[in-house]
């Protein structure tokens, strides 16, 4: 029962997150479930609390987004800010021959996502306010960074 999913009607929330190459949250954005992937690229990279260095040829930062992202806004947004953007080819486009330099590097924001959701306050959203739900997820960031730094067991 309830809305008609095609109509756009979706309950919850969304969450994009942004983390460093050790799976750190950085930033997150917060929106309604039913807000496209693309609208939220640019507050999430706008939503880092601290400066972050300035790319050089020697260090570029790269950012690695999967298929929801794929289009020219999106990329355009990601190298307005310094990022080096990995987007996965489009549909009507022949796919890149497959050579694997390195590890798999999509799997990090994944056990993020599932170290967040430790915090069963945030799986689930009780809050009315926002400001209040982005607290907690605040929190959680701050929790996940002392666990992988290893201060927290």
């Amino acid at each position: 029962t309830g809305r008609n999913p095609t109509d756009r009607g979706k309950l919850g929330v969304k969450r994009s997150v942004l983390i460093d190459g050790r799976g750190v949250p950085l930033g997150a954005t917060v929106d309604g479930a039913n807000v496209h992937d693309q609208k939220l690229v640019e507050a999430t990279l706008d939503s880092v609390p601290v400066e972050r260095p300035q790319p050089t040829a020697a260090r570029p930062q790269h950012l690695c987004l999967d298929k929801g992202y794929v289009g020219e806004p999106v990329e355009r947004a990601v190298r307005d800010r310094g990022y080096t953007p990995h987007l996965p080819a489009k549909s009507n486009q022949p796919p890149k021959p497959k050579r694997r330099r390195g590890k798999a590097r999509r799997w990090k924001v994944e056990r993020t996502h599932s170290w967040i959701n430790r915090a069963r306050r945030l799986l689930v959203r009780w809050e009315k306010k926002v400001a209040n739900y982005v607290g907690l997820l605040r929190l959680q960031f701050a929790l996940v960074a002392f666990r992988t730094a290893g201060v927290l067991g």
